[in-house]
């Protein structure tokens, strides 16, 4: 059964995505070169991942919802997330076929993190605060480390969460049920699948 997007979705503007959204899209470390231990455990998988968070980000968008791009600094104080992206789109990266599909627009907005946790050491919740945001979709890798304690933060802070199965991912199956069936009994999200949901402007 679909679940309807009035409980979701702010309304938008007439001229796009509005200035006030109760309703944020995260996008977690998916701009990633894929060298960590155990990456190579997540192709295929990862790639088909990102085609649905792409196709969320645009209906999303089409709503007038902001994005926001969490990402890792991978230890790398002086980076940015420009940079990164232009690494992952080098022949030889492993990345390259997800960035490719779900690169940030000018519209979007990026957060750079030093630990697991999006809210952890960043302005995320600022940024949060600034579009009255009161639920966050969350997507990306992985979903038993940096999804799971971002929405643990979230839910702690009181955002009612939406973690889509089909728009996470972990270095292997059985840690990613786990983690999912956690976050959907400890954090109370809904992990119904993206293509299960409307998102509509007219909402």
């Amino acid at each position: 059964m679909s679940v309807i997007a009035s409980d979701i979705i702010s309304p938008s503007t007439s001229h796009g995505m509005s200035e006030k959204s109760c309703t944020c899209l995260l996008i977690i470390d998916m701009i990633n070169e894929f060298t960590f231990p155990g990456s190579e455990n997540m192709f295929p998988e990862v790639i088909a991942v990102a085609e649905q968070i792409a196709d969320c980000k645009r209906r999303t968008k089409a709503a007038g919802l902001p994005t926001i791009y969490v990402n890792d600094n991978f230890g790398q104080w002086r980076s940015d997330l420009p940079h990164l992206v232009e690494k992952c789109r080098a022949t030889e990266c492993k990345g390259r076929a997800i960035v490719e599909c779900l690169a940030p627009e000018k519209d979007d907005y990026v957060i750079l993190k030093p630990r697991h946790s999006g809210f952890f050491g960043t302005p995320l919740e600022l940024l949060l605060m600034s579009f009255d945001a009161r639920r966050l979709i969350i997507t990306g890798i992985a979903t038993d480390s940096c999804v799971l304690y971002t929405a643990a933060d979230a839910y702690m802070r009181n955002y009612e969460l939406m973690v889509p199965s089909d728009c996470v991912a972990a270095i292997n199956s059985q840690a990613h049920h786990n983690a999912l069936a956690h976050i959907e009994t400890m954090l109370k999200a809904n992990t119904t699948r993206s293509s299960e949901l409307n998102f509509s402007s007219k909402m």
